[in-house]
């Protein structure tokens, strides 16, 4: 091998087998079977004795002897460390997580570092969790901490449409709003690239984007319809294939930062992650048209803010019930969002706290003239904190975009 030679990192691009249609659960059993005969089935203690009832038959037929434990309170270490003991009181041989976003990340995770396959039962369309090769670990109180890169994708994906179909439609608005962050984050960070999976990974983003500000209304209308399916595959399936292929450089940029950041203030633990991804992506936008005087990002937050409004996505933070957060509390979330390791890093100019700040709190805000500046309002209609309204000038020129 030459001394110029560059060794690439190993990808994860998708589970070893995805089932997926109306009623897969209970036949997708056997196959389930050929990953081992003693599963611990981890998720919340509703979605578990759910999910299980319809699992035990077909755990029966293949002599399959289940355990059964909860990932309260979080995707924590705490939680983690419980459940590996109870992984290895059980001697579990696969490990099965049920559920939304936190419980298959805490499955996946299990799984890791028990050495064990993992079988993966999205109940809702809120994120694709379900697909990747990544955990978020969150504290005990439900705020980010670091993710885990896994050495593999799942072993098995069962997506039953008539499980999904009994999750309230808000987890499926979550999940729209988390997908489409793909392609505002992939193409700012890695549309330039003219490496081959990455222009792969960001064209799938794209094509993902456009499925969703297609469908996306006809799918909530319709429930169980075929729009209603693609617009679940989409965000459950291909969602996890953009990461899979461009890896870590087209999975996060600014709007998971921003959620990352959000998760630190007990305020926002009453929305969906989703939710808070689909703001951070208005956050971004804003961004680029402060810092930068982006026409693009100005337009495209346009196109956003109507399309969230159609399909009920937050578009601000009083719609992410935090309309009275204080500016200190505010700080913190930019200011852990502009943490050192974080993907905001991603985007092609450097963001300070204060920034962040500015674009966080005028996610609506109507564009202007060029060469005028953005009459942002105080949080709470409270006074200004100069050190956040007072930016310069020269950072701050907007971009006149007709609505």
């Amino acid at each position: 091998m030459s001394n110029n030679s560059v060794i690439l990192p190993t990808l994860c691009v998708a589970p070893a087998q995805v089932i997926r249609g109306q009623g897969v659960l209970t036949t997708a059993v056997s196959a389930i079977a050929q990953l081992g005969q003693r599963p611990l089935l981890v998720g919340g203690d509703r979605t578990i004795a759910t999910v299980y009832t319809l699992l035990h038959p077909g755990f029966q037929d293949h002599s399959l002897d289940a355990a059964q434990a909860s990932y309260y309170p979080d995707c924590s270490e705490t939680t983690l460390a419980s459940l590996r003991q109870t992984a290895q009181s059980h001697q579990a041989d696969v490990i099965i997580g049920l559920g939304g976003g936190k419980a298959l990340d805490t499955s996946k995770l299990l799984a890791h570092q028990c050495g064990l396959p993992v079988v993966t039962v999205p109940t809702s369309a809120a994120t694709c969790a379900s697909w990747t090769a990544l955990s978020n670990v969150y504290s005990e109180d439900g705020a980010f901490l670091y993710d885990v890169p896994l050495s593999q994708c799942p072993q098995l994906l069962v997506l039953d449409y008539d499980l999904i179909a009994t999750a309230p439609q808000r987890t499926l608005v979550a999940g729209i709003g988390d997908a489409i962050a793909k392609w505002y984050e992939a193409s700012v960070s890695s549309g330039q690239s003219q490496r081959t999976l990455l222009i792969g990974a960001v064209q799938q983003a794209r094509v993902l984007r456009d499925i969703l500000l297609q469908k996306s209304v006809a799918a909530l209308q319709n429930p169980g319809s075929e729009d209603w399916q693609d617009v679940v595959d989409a965000s459950v399936l291909l969602a996890g294939v953009i990461g899979g292929l461009g890896g870590a450089q087209c999975r996060t940029v600014a709007a998971h930062a921003v959620h990352n950041g959000l998760t630190h203030l007990i305020a926002s633990h009453g929305t969906l992650h989703g939710e808070k991804v689909a703001y951070g992506i208005l956050v971004q936008l804003r961004l680029e048209e402060l810092v930068q005087g982006s026409q693009l990002a100005a337009t495209a937050r346009q196109q956003l803010l109507k399309f969230y409004a159609e399909i009920g996505l937050p578009q601000s933070l009083t719609d992410l019930g935090m309309a009275t957060i204080s500016i200190a509390d505010l700080q913190q979330a930019a200011t852990i969002a502009c943490a050192e390791s974080s993907d905001i890093h991603r985007l092609p100019f450097e963001v300070e706290p204060a920034q962040l700040m500015a674009a966080m709190v005028s996610t609506t805000a109507a564009c202007r003239a060029a060469g005028k500046y953005e009459d942002i309002p105080a949080p709470n209609g409270g006074k200004r904190d100069t050190a956040l309204f007072s930016l310069p000038p020269s950072k701050f020129c907007i971009d006149e975009v007709s609505e």
